[in-house]
């Protein structure tokens, strides 16, 4: 079958850019034809005087989008259109061209942005859903996208208009959650529940599963508030056993974690820096267990799948989607987000247990093997294309059109 991939870029790479390239490799490794939209957030950096006051309209209306895909819909006749991102640049116009084109829509949700104008429902260090509980108003008050009144009501404003319009009601055939907890919310917020499917995302390459019971405990990611890594040091502050930690990653928080630790006296801490993706897996490898103390919902964390497939076991806050993946006591351990004291016993607990952390490694494994593979997920994915277009399943389709 023939499928067009749309997704705006960010400026800043992240887990969404991996999702559509890993997407595009699955399909086109399967025999399917895949043909790209895509933009990126860096044109803005482009936009001056009149241009930048436009760029306002174009978050809600993007002509020049709409009209572009329209053409690659006419020219190319794809089966279905998955769409990932449309913010800012693509915008929800082009939704109106794929039924134009008489072109079924799949959706995948890698945030919440339909519901919230800063996509993640996260403010002042908790999770927050007022602009769904109440109104987009309470967004505009926060200033939430950017820390600014003026762009969240830009964002609002895009939000509102496509509600009235039901654009996604009407233009979208299958939205893809990725957790059944995510799915939840997403219908809560008025996504029909009939259209909205869960599919996990999926690692690439299976890294192999470690050797041994690992010499650290771990912590991987983007230094930044939500991410919770301040509630480590301050357990790590409780413990009683010495227990050794690597921080991998780095961000805007990296010199404030630094100077907490030493203030601490966190000898055993250590801060390794963002590592390339080989070194990456290595210490996951190596770790005993990987820490996920993050303070928002999180929509699929890519990192908790690695280290399932490393067979380490994940120590996490008990919150949204994490608590979802990793199951309490099977793959790892939940707990109180926040807590540091809940933490730093279930760290202490972990360390001094071998024997049952090496199982819940083992059951990671498998849990990946199961869930987390290229091919559980293409299936999953042809089955999702296959409702978009009204059928069954398009696993055994001809790869180009008839």
């Amino acid at each position: 079958m023939k499928i067009l991939l749309i997704h705006n870029e960010y400026q800043q790479p992240g887990g969404e850019e991996t999702v559509v390239e890993q997407e595009h490799k699955l399909l086109e490794g399967a025999g399917h034809q895949v043909i790209r939209y895509r933009r990126s957030n860096w044109e803005t950096d482009e936009y001056t005087g009149t241009r930048k006051a436009l760029l306002l309209k174009r978050i809600v209306w993007a002509s020049d989008s709409r009209r572009e895909v329209l053409s690659l819909l006419q020219l190319e006749k794809p089966h279905v259109a998955h769409v990932h991102n449309t913010f800012m640049v693509i915008s929800p116009s082009i939704y109106s061209a794929c039924r134009e084109a008489g072109v079924p829509v799949v959706q995948t949700l890698h945030n919440f942005r339909l519901f919230c104008p800063a996509a993640f429902y996260y403010r002042e260090g908790k999770v927050c859903e007022e602009c769904t509980d109440h109104s987009l108003l309470r967004g505009i008050t926060y200033g939430c996208y950017r820390e600014s009144r003026g762009n969240t009501a830009v964002v609002a404003a895009m939000l509102k208009f496509h509600r009235l319009c039901r654009t996604w009601e009407l233009g979208v055939n299958r939205f893809v959650a990725l957790t059944q907890f995510a799915r939840e919310r997403f219908v809560a917020g008025g996504l029909p529940a009939e259209k909205v499917e869960v599919k996990p995302n999926f690692m690439h390459a299976d890294p192999g599963a470690r050797e041994g019971v690992g010499e650290y405990a771990l912590f991987v990611g983007r230094l930044s508030p939500e991410k919770g890594v301040s509630t480590i040091l301050e357990a790590w502050s409780r413990l009683h056993t010495p227990i050794p930690l690597r921080i991998v990653g780095d961000g805007p928080l990296i010199s404030e974690l630094r100077d907490e630790a030493h203030r601490r006296k966190l000898a055993s801490v250590e801060f390794a820096g963002r590592l390339p993706r080989e070194q990456t897996v290595q210490a996951m490898k190596n770790a005993r267990f990987l820490i996920f103390p993050s303070l928002w919902y999180e929509n699929f964390p890519m990192t908790i799948v690695e280290s399932f497939a490393c067979a380490t076991p994940v120590i996490c806050s008990g919150l949204g989607a994490m608590a979802e993946i990793v199951s309490d006591r099977r793959l790892g351990l939940n707990f109180s987000t926040g807590d540091a004291a809940d933490l730093a016993a279930k760290v202490e607990w972990a360390w001094t247990h071998p024997a049952e952390i090496a199982a819940m490694g083992a059951a990671a494994r498998k849990e990946y093997q199961t869930r987390y593979t290229p091919e559980q997920n293409y299936t999953t994915l042809m089955d999702i294309y296959g409702r978009a277009l009204g059928n069954k399943a398009l696993a055994g389709e001809p790869a180009t059109r008839s």
